[in-house]
């Protein structure tokens, strides 16, 4: 005769326990990461009128989509040329002339 039948039982899965949460003393300051926090920001890496993208041009602070036209003007002997070319108005130019360089 064959074994009886056992009912089935769920298999055994207890739920995990949250793990529990680890108090911390707060992390003593560290000088180097404190000054890098302070310091002032970064000088913004210039671009390059004569080898920078469309899109890069594009992104200039308050220029708007200037980069096609600026292409199509180069090269450039000084970021002055932006102006003598007629290639912006002189408020545009003046937004953007701190962030751009010739080199």
């Amino acid at each position: 005769a064959p074994p009886p039948a056992l009912p089935a039982s769920p298999p055994a899965d207890p739920a995990p326990s949250p793990a529990p949460v680890a108090r911390t003393a707060p992390p003593e300051t560290d000088p180097v990461a404190e000054a890098e926090e302070n310091a002032p920001p970064a000088a913004v890496s210039l671009i390059d009128l004569n080898t920078a993208s469309v899109a890069e041009l594009n992104s200039l602070k308050g220029g708007g989509a200037i980069g096609r036209t600026i292409v199509q003007h180069r090269p450039y002997a000084s970021v002055d040329q932006l102006l003598s070319k007629r290639v912006l108005n002189r408020a545009t130019y003046q937004r953007i002339k701190d962030q751009v360089s010739v080199r």
